[in-house]
């Protein structure tokens, strides 16, 4: 009876330290649903024809217990909120192809960089029956000491049957944000200092008018930003852009 009721304070004590993960969204297209699972910050999981794609998997090996091993994981860049190494090599990624920038494959370890291809921005390659563009990621102005300078990561744009779903990365509202077309679901990051705040993302989202936007990577130096607000001024822009909040850390 003592053995059993400690196993049940364990498991208590687990289940109030463990992130409760938002109920995944489905999304219509030719080849079936897409399934997204926010998972936290950065990271998301989708699912679409019978595969796994994991992107920026990040924040310990228990957020990703329940999910599906990857046919496809997508790194954005060298940051550890979106190369964590620790957490890749505690989960089942070996069968996984890995697409990511030259700067994040020199630092995968050798067992992993044999499944990796680089993509550079601009450049495409198709994976599982997935048209994978890397779309640059950078912040403004382009200075000598940026955080993200141009070249280094990328963002990502996913044909995915009839849908196309952007990943913004680590970005600004750069002009190959606003540039984009045809988008129907896109992934904005909106943290200072490190990207852009929600009046930028919003400006950048009203220009190239995806049909759905999460706020996502949105934890700053100050916590998480407003992403309410960010709501109201896609709203007001009246351009029939569905947003949605979703739970992706903890503390919300």
């Amino acid at each position: 009876m003592k053995k059993l009721l400690l196993f049940l304070l364990c498991l208590g004590m687990y289940a109030a330290g463990a992130q409760t993960l938002a109920t995944p969204d489905q999304v219509k297209t030719d080849k079936g649903d897409l399934t997204i699972q926010p998972i936290t910050h950065g990271s998301v999981v989708l699912k679409w024809n019978n595969k796994t794609i994991w992107v920026d998997p990040y924040g310990g090996a228990a957020l990703y217990t329940n999910q599906s091993a990857p046919d496809l994981i997508l790194i954005t860049d060298i940051h550890g909120d979106h190369l964590d190494l620790k957490t890749l090599q505690a989960l089942p990624v070996s069968n996984a192809t890995i697409v990511a920038p030259q700067a994040v494959v020199d630092q995968l370890p050798p067992t992993m960089k044999p499944k990796a291809i680089v993509l550079t921005n601009g450049s495409k390659t198709k994976q599982h029956e997935i048209e994978i563009t890397a779309i640059p990621m950078y912040n403004l102005p382009e200075t000598a000491d940026s955080r993200h300078p141009k070249g280094r990561g990328n963002g990502y744009v996913l044909n995915l049957g009839n849908k196309h779903l952007y990943l913004s990365g680590d970005t600004e509202d750069i002009p190959e944000m606003r540039a984009l077309k045809n988008i129907d679901v896109a992934f904005v990051c909106m943290n200072l200092p490190y990207t852009m705040d929600i009046d930028q993302a919003a400006s950048a989202v009203l220009a190239f008018k995806p049909k759905v936007v999460y706020p996502y990577h949105y934890r700053g130096q100050n916590g998480l930003s407003d992403v309410n607000a960010f709501k109201t001024k896609v709203e007001a822009g009246k351009k029939k852009i569905d947003v949605r909040l979703r739970q992706w850390y903890p503390t919300e």
